[in-house]
Protein backbone atom coordinates (compact mmCIF):
# COMPACT_ATOMS: atom_id res chain seq x y z
CA UNK A 1 0.00 0.00 0.00
CA UNK A 2 1.32 3.43 -0.90
CA UNK A 3 0.58 5.84 1.93
CA UNK A 4 2.77 8.94 1.83
CA UNK A 5 0.84 11.13 -0.56
CA UNK A 6 -0.30 14.72 -0.52
CA UNK A 7 -3.35 16.24 -2.13
CA UNK A 8 -2.51 19.06 -4.49
CA UNK A 9 -5.68 21.10 -4.88
CA UNK A 10 -4.80 24.62 -3.79
CA UNK A 11 -2.38 26.76 -5.74
CA UNK A 12 0.27 28.62 -3.78
CA UNK A 13 0.08 32.37 -3.59
CA UNK A 14 3.18 34.47 -4.28
CA UNK A 15 5.16 31.71 -5.91
CA UNK A 16 8.79 32.67 -6.43
CA UNK A 17 10.09 31.99 -9.93
CA UNK A 18 13.77 31.42 -10.61
CA UNK A 19 14.54 33.11 -13.92
CA UNK A 20 17.09 31.35 -16.10
CA UNK A 21 19.78 33.29 -17.98
CA UNK A 22 19.45 36.55 -16.02
CA UNK A 23 23.16 37.29 -15.81
CA UNK A 24 24.44 40.62 -17.12
CA UNK A 25 27.42 41.69 -19.23
CA UNK A 26 29.00 40.03 -22.24
CA UNK A 27 28.20 36.46 -21.19
CA UNK A 28 24.48 37.20 -21.43
CA UNK A 29 24.94 38.56 -24.94
CA UNK A 30 26.85 35.46 -26.00
CA UNK A 31 24.13 33.23 -24.58
CA UNK A 32 21.46 35.06 -26.54
CA UNK A 33 23.51 34.85 -29.75
CA UNK A 34 24.07 31.13 -29.26
CA UNK A 35 20.38 30.57 -28.62
CA UNK A 36 19.40 32.49 -31.72
CA UNK A 37 21.78 30.41 -33.81
CA UNK A 38 20.67 27.04 -32.41
CA UNK A 39 19.43 24.76 -35.19
CA UNK A 40 15.86 23.50 -35.28
CA UNK A 41 15.40 19.83 -34.36
CA UNK A 42 15.47 17.39 -37.26
CA UNK A 43 14.51 13.78 -37.91
CA UNK A 44 13.00 11.88 -35.01
CA UNK A 45 13.44 14.81 -32.62
CA UNK A 46 11.44 17.06 -34.92
CA UNK A 47 8.67 14.47 -35.18
CA UNK A 48 8.52 14.07 -31.41
CA UNK A 49 8.41 17.82 -30.88
CA UNK A 50 5.65 18.15 -33.45
CA UNK A 51 3.68 15.40 -31.71
CA UNK A 52 4.04 17.16 -28.36
CA UNK A 53 2.82 20.42 -29.89
CA UNK A 54 -0.15 18.71 -31.53
CA UNK A 55 -1.21 17.01 -28.30
CA UNK A 56 -0.98 20.23 -26.33
CA UNK A 57 -2.95 22.23 -28.90
CA UNK A 58 -5.57 19.49 -29.05
CA UNK A 59 -6.09 18.72 -25.35
CA UNK A 60 -5.11 21.83 -23.39
CA UNK A 61 -8.28 23.75 -24.43
CA UNK A 62 -10.25 21.03 -22.61
CA UNK A 63 -8.40 21.63 -19.33
CA UNK A 64 -9.82 24.39 -17.14
CA UNK A 65 -8.81 26.26 -14.05
CA UNK A 66 -11.18 25.80 -11.11
CA UNK A 67 -11.38 28.49 -8.44
CA UNK A 68 -13.44 28.14 -5.27
CA UNK A 69 -13.71 30.05 -2.01
CA UNK A 70 -11.48 27.28 -0.60
CA UNK A 71 -8.64 27.28 -3.15
CA UNK A 72 -7.73 26.43 -6.74
CA UNK A 73 -7.32 23.34 -8.88
CA UNK A 74 -7.95 22.02 -12.36
CA UNK A 75 -10.66 20.19 -14.26
CA UNK A 76 -11.20 18.39 -17.57
CA UNK A 77 -14.23 19.03 -19.77
CA UNK A 78 -16.18 15.77 -19.98
CA UNK A 79 -19.01 16.56 -22.42
CA UNK A 80 -20.56 19.34 -24.51
CA UNK A 81 -23.08 20.22 -21.77
CA UNK A 82 -20.48 21.97 -19.64
CA UNK A 83 -19.82 19.01 -17.32
CA UNK A 84 -16.27 19.04 -15.97
CA UNK A 85 -14.50 16.24 -14.10
CA UNK A 86 -12.21 17.17 -11.22
CA UNK A 87 -11.07 15.78 -7.88
CA UNK A 88 -13.56 15.78 -5.02
CA UNK A 89 -10.95 17.41 -2.79
CA UNK A 90 -10.71 20.39 -5.19
CA UNK A 91 -14.35 21.37 -4.57
CA UNK A 92 -14.88 19.94 -1.06
CA UNK A 93 -16.71 22.45 1.11
CA UNK A 94 -16.88 25.04 -1.68
CA UNK A 95 -19.75 27.51 -1.68
CA UNK A 96 -18.68 29.22 -4.90
CA UNK A 97 -17.09 27.63 -7.98
CA UNK A 98 -15.74 29.34 -11.10
CA UNK A 99 -14.02 27.82 -14.09
CA UNK A 100 -11.78 29.50 -16.65
CA UNK A 101 -10.61 28.02 -19.94
CA UNK A 102 -6.86 27.50 -20.29
CA UNK A 103 -6.87 30.09 -23.07
CA UNK A 104 -8.23 32.68 -20.66
CA UNK A 105 -11.43 34.70 -20.95
CA UNK A 106 -14.08 35.49 -18.40
CA UNK A 107 -14.62 32.98 -15.59
CA UNK A 108 -17.82 30.94 -15.80
CA UNK A 109 -19.99 30.20 -12.79
CA UNK A 110 -20.27 26.50 -12.02
CA UNK A 111 -22.28 24.29 -9.69
CA UNK A 112 -21.40 20.99 -8.09
CA UNK A 113 -23.28 18.17 -9.84
CA UNK A 114 -22.06 15.48 -7.48
CA UNK A 115 -19.00 13.91 -5.89
CA UNK A 116 -17.81 10.44 -4.97
CA UNK A 117 -15.30 10.81 -2.18
CA UNK A 118 -14.14 7.18 -2.21
CA UNK A 119 -12.51 7.69 -5.63
CA UNK A 120 -11.80 11.41 -5.06
CA UNK A 121 -13.89 12.38 -8.10
CA UNK A 122 -16.44 15.12 -8.66
CA UNK A 123 -18.32 16.73 -11.52
CA UNK A 124 -19.11 20.43 -11.77
CA UNK A 125 -21.24 22.04 -14.48
CA UNK A 126 -20.31 25.40 -15.99
CA UNK A 127 -23.03 27.77 -17.12
CA UNK A 128 -22.56 29.42 -20.52
CA UNK A 129 -19.41 29.56 -22.58
CA UNK A 130 -18.17 27.04 -25.12
CA UNK A 131 -15.97 24.32 -23.68
CA UNK A 132 -14.39 21.56 -25.75
CA UNK A 133 -14.71 18.02 -24.33
CA UNK A 134 -11.55 15.94 -24.00
CA UNK A 135 -11.20 12.38 -25.27
CA UNK A 136 -10.96 9.91 -22.38
CA UNK A 137 -8.92 6.84 -23.25
CA UNK A 138 -8.60 3.32 -21.91
CA UNK A 139 -6.33 3.40 -18.86
CA UNK A 140 -6.19 -0.41 -18.86
CA UNK A 141 -4.01 -0.08 -21.98
CA UNK A 142 -1.45 2.18 -20.28
CA UNK A 143 2.11 0.83 -20.31
CA UNK A 144 5.03 1.44 -17.99
CA UNK A 145 7.47 3.67 -19.89
CA UNK A 146 4.72 5.31 -21.95
CA UNK A 147 5.26 9.06 -22.45
CA UNK A 148 2.59 11.21 -20.83
CA UNK A 149 1.90 14.91 -20.30
CA UNK A 150 0.30 16.43 -17.20
CA UNK A 151 -1.86 19.45 -17.98
CA UNK A 152 -3.33 21.79 -15.41
CA UNK A 153 -2.80 24.93 -13.39
CA UNK A 154 0.09 24.26 -11.00
CA UNK A 155 1.01 27.06 -8.59
CA UNK A 156 -1.62 29.28 -10.22
CA UNK A 157 0.14 29.14 -13.60
CA UNK A 158 -2.81 28.51 -15.91
CA UNK A 159 -2.49 26.15 -18.84
CA UNK A 160 0.83 24.58 -17.81
CA UNK A 161 2.18 21.33 -19.25
CA UNK A 162 4.79 18.97 -17.79
CA UNK A 163 6.02 15.69 -19.21
CA UNK A 164 7.21 12.31 -17.99
CA UNK A 165 6.36 8.66 -18.28
CA UNK A 166 4.00 6.14 -16.74
CA UNK A 167 6.36 4.83 -14.08
CA UNK A 168 4.10 2.21 -12.47
CA UNK A 169 0.56 0.88 -12.66
CA UNK A 170 -2.11 -0.47 -10.31
CA UNK A 171 -0.96 1.43 -7.26
CA UNK A 172 -3.25 1.75 -4.22
CA UNK A 173 -2.96 5.30 -2.93
CA UNK A 174 -4.48 6.63 0.29
CA UNK A 175 -4.72 10.36 0.90
CA UNK A 176 -5.24 12.10 4.22
CA UNK A 177 -7.95 14.46 5.35
CA UNK A 178 -7.63 18.06 4.19
CA UNK A 179 -10.20 20.61 5.27
CA UNK A 180 -13.69 19.40 4.34
CA UNK A 181 -12.27 16.42 2.43
CA UNK A 182 -12.05 13.27 4.58
CA UNK A 183 -9.41 11.51 2.47
CA UNK A 184 -9.74 8.69 -0.03
CA UNK A 185 -8.21 5.41 -1.13
CA UNK A 186 -7.76 5.13 -4.90
CA UNK A 187 -7.29 1.75 -6.50
CA UNK A 188 -5.43 1.07 -9.76
CA UNK A 189 -3.82 4.52 -9.63
CA UNK A 190 -1.32 5.42 -12.35
CA UNK A 191 2.09 6.48 -11.07
CA UNK A 192 3.85 9.06 -13.22
CA UNK A 193 7.14 10.95 -13.27
CA UNK A 194 5.44 14.00 -14.83
CA UNK A 195 5.71 16.71 -12.15
CA UNK A 196 2.48 17.10 -10.17
CA UNK A 197 2.32 20.34 -8.17
CA UNK A 198 -0.29 22.25 -6.13
CA UNK A 199 -3.08 23.20 -8.55
CA UNK A 200 -2.55 20.19 -10.84
CA UNK A 201 -5.24 18.23 -9.01
CA UNK A 202 -8.21 17.48 -11.26
CA UNK A 203 -6.27 18.12 -14.47
CA UNK A 204 -5.36 15.71 -17.24
CA UNK A 205 -2.72 13.01 -17.66
CA UNK A 206 -2.51 12.65 -21.42
CA UNK A 207 -0.86 10.22 -23.86
CA UNK A 208 0.87 11.33 -27.04
CA UNK A 209 -2.19 10.36 -29.05
CA UNK A 210 -4.27 12.92 -27.15
CA UNK A 211 -6.16 10.52 -24.86
CA UNK A 212 -6.77 11.42 -21.22
CA UNK A 213 -5.84 8.30 -19.23
CA UNK A 214 -5.89 9.79 -15.75
CA UNK A 215 -6.77 12.68 -13.45
CA UNK A 216 -3.67 13.84 -11.49
CA UNK A 217 -4.69 13.58 -7.86
CA UNK A 218 -1.75 13.44 -5.47
CA UNK A 219 2.01 13.42 -5.16
CA UNK A 220 4.18 11.35 -2.88
CA UNK A 221 5.74 13.15 0.06
CA UNK A 222 9.22 12.52 1.38
CA UNK A 223 9.07 12.19 5.19
CA UNK A 224 12.76 13.08 5.44
CA UNK A 225 12.39 16.49 3.82
CA UNK A 226 8.76 17.04 4.76
CA UNK A 227 7.82 17.96 1.19
CA UNK A 228 6.90 16.46 -2.14
CA UNK A 229 9.04 13.65 -3.49
CA UNK A 230 10.20 14.71 -6.94
CA UNK A 231 8.93 12.67 -9.85
CA UNK A 232 6.38 10.55 -8.00
CA UNK A 233 2.80 11.53 -8.70
CA UNK A 234 -0.45 9.60 -8.92
CA UNK A 235 -3.51 9.86 -11.15
CA UNK A 236 -6.98 8.37 -10.85
CA UNK A 237 -7.34 6.12 -13.92
CA UNK A 238 -9.66 7.15 -16.75
CA UNK A 239 -11.53 3.84 -16.57
CA UNK A 240 -12.65 4.82 -13.07
CA UNK A 241 -13.62 8.29 -14.33
CA UNK A 242 -15.71 6.80 -17.15
CA UNK A 243 -17.52 4.58 -14.64
CA UNK A 244 -18.20 7.24 -12.00
CA UNK A 245 -18.68 10.52 -13.92
CA UNK A 246 -21.73 9.45 -16.00
CA UNK A 247 -23.52 8.34 -12.82
CA UNK A 248 -22.83 11.68 -11.15
CA UNK A 249 -24.04 13.51 -14.26
CA UNK A 250 -27.27 11.49 -14.44
CA UNK A 251 -28.18 11.27 -10.77
CA UNK A 252 -25.80 13.41 -8.74
CA UNK A 253 -24.67 10.28 -6.93
CA UNK A 254 -23.14 6.87 -7.57
CA UNK A 255 -25.36 3.78 -7.54
CA UNK A 256 -22.75 1.30 -8.78
CA UNK A 257 -19.33 2.06 -7.35
CA UNK A 258 -17.65 -1.20 -8.34
CA UNK A 259 -15.78 -1.07 -5.02
CA UNK A 260 -15.82 -3.87 -2.49
CA UNK A 261 -17.28 -3.42 0.99
CA UNK A 262 -17.55 -5.63 4.05
CA UNK A 263 -20.90 -4.19 5.04
CA UNK A 264 -20.01 -2.60 8.35
CA UNK A 265 -19.36 0.85 9.79
CA UNK A 266 -15.95 0.96 11.45
CA UNK A 267 -13.59 3.24 13.34
CA UNK A 268 -9.89 3.10 14.16
CA UNK A 269 -8.81 2.05 17.65
CA UNK A 270 -5.84 3.95 19.10
CA UNK A 271 -3.80 2.62 22.02
CA UNK A 272 -4.01 5.41 24.65
CA UNK A 273 -0.59 4.57 26.11
CA UNK A 274 1.42 4.37 22.88
CA UNK A 275 -0.79 6.45 20.59
CA UNK A 276 -0.43 3.76 17.93
CA UNK A 277 -3.31 2.56 15.77
CA UNK A 278 -3.99 -1.06 16.63
CA UNK A 279 -7.18 -2.27 14.94
CA UNK A 280 -10.45 -1.42 13.28
CA UNK A 281 -13.50 -1.60 15.53
CA UNK A 282 -16.92 -2.51 14.16
CA UNK A 283 -19.45 0.16 15.16
CA UNK A 284 -22.45 -1.12 13.23
CA UNK A 285 -23.23 -3.97 10.84
CA UNK A 286 -25.54 -3.65 7.83
CA UNK A 287 -28.31 -6.19 8.10
CA UNK A 288 -28.00 -8.91 5.48
CA UNK A 289 -24.57 -7.74 4.31
CA UNK A 290 -21.46 -9.92 4.15
CA UNK A 291 -20.26 -9.04 7.64
CA UNK A 292 -23.68 -9.77 9.12
CA UNK A 293 -23.94 -13.18 7.42
CA UNK A 294 -20.41 -14.04 8.61
CA UNK A 295 -21.39 -13.39 12.21
CA UNK A 296 -19.41 -10.17 12.70
CA UNK A 297 -21.00 -7.97 15.37
CA UNK A 298 -20.66 -4.45 16.73
CA UNK A 299 -17.76 -4.41 19.19
CA UNK A 300 -15.64 -6.89 17.23
CA UNK A 301 -12.21 -5.85 16.01
CA UNK A 302 -11.12 -6.49 12.42
CA UNK A 303 -7.45 -7.48 12.59
CA UNK A 304 -6.75 -8.53 9.00
CA UNK A 305 -8.29 -9.31 5.61
CA UNK A 306 -6.83 -12.18 3.57
CA UNK A 307 -3.78 -12.09 5.83
CA UNK A 308 -3.10 -8.37 5.40
CA UNK A 309 -3.12 -6.49 8.74
CA UNK A 310 -5.71 -3.72 9.10
CA UNK A 311 -4.49 -1.52 11.95
CA UNK A 312 -6.66 1.40 10.82
CA UNK A 313 -9.47 2.37 8.45
CA UNK A 314 -7.01 3.48 5.77
CA UNK A 315 -5.36 0.05 5.75
CA UNK A 316 -8.77 -1.66 5.54
CA UNK A 317 -9.84 0.62 2.68
CA UNK A 318 -6.58 -0.11 0.85
CA UNK A 319 -7.10 -3.86 1.08
CA UNK A 320 -10.70 -3.58 -0.10
CA UNK A 321 -9.65 -1.33 -3.00
CA UNK A 322 -7.79 -4.28 -4.49
CA UNK A 323 -10.81 -6.61 -4.22
CA UNK A 324 -14.11 -6.87 -6.06
CA UNK A 325 -17.74 -7.16 -4.95
CA UNK A 326 -18.78 -10.81 -4.85
CA UNK A 327 -15.40 -12.12 -3.73
CA UNK A 328 -15.20 -14.15 -0.53
CA UNK A 329 -12.35 -13.19 1.77
CA UNK A 330 -10.93 -14.41 5.09
CA UNK A 331 -11.40 -11.83 7.84
CA UNK A 332 -9.66 -12.28 11.18
CA UNK A 333 -11.61 -10.76 14.03
CA UNK A 334 -11.22 -10.39 17.78
CA UNK A 335 -14.35 -10.60 19.89
CA UNK A 336 -14.91 -8.44 23.00
CA UNK A 337 -13.95 -11.47 25.11
CA UNK A 338 -10.49 -11.39 23.53
CA UNK A 339 -10.88 -14.58 21.52
CA UNK A 340 -9.80 -14.47 17.89
CA UNK A 341 -11.21 -16.34 14.91
CA UNK A 342 -11.32 -16.31 11.12
CA UNK A 343 -14.60 -15.86 9.26
CA UNK A 344 -15.42 -15.94 5.57
CA UNK A 345 -17.06 -12.75 4.28
CA UNK A 346 -18.67 -12.36 0.88
CA UNK A 347 -17.97 -8.79 -0.14
CA UNK A 348 -20.73 -6.45 -1.18
CA UNK A 349 -20.54 -3.15 -3.05
CA UNK A 350 -19.59 0.15 -1.43
CA UNK A 351 -22.64 2.43 -1.48
CA UNK A 352 -22.08 5.73 -3.20
CA UNK A 353 -25.12 7.67 -2.03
Amino acid sequence: MDRNVRLFAGALAGTALLLAGCGGGGDGGKARTAAAAAPSPTGGAAQLQQQYEQVVSSVLPSVVKIETDQGEGSGVVYDDKGDIVTNAHVVAGAKQIRVTASSGGSPLKANLVGSFVADDLAVVRAAGGTLRPAAFGDSAQARVGQIVLAMGNPLGLAGSVTNGIVSALNRTVSTKQEGAFPGATIGDAIQTSAPINPGNSGGALVTLDGQVIGIPTAAASDPQIGGAAAGIGFATPSDTVKKIAPQLIRNGKVAQSGRAAIGATVRTIVDPSSGEKTAVAVVDVTKGAGADKAGIKAGDLILSVNGTPTPDQTALAAVLAGLKPGQTVKVRIQEPSGSKKDVQVKLGELPGG
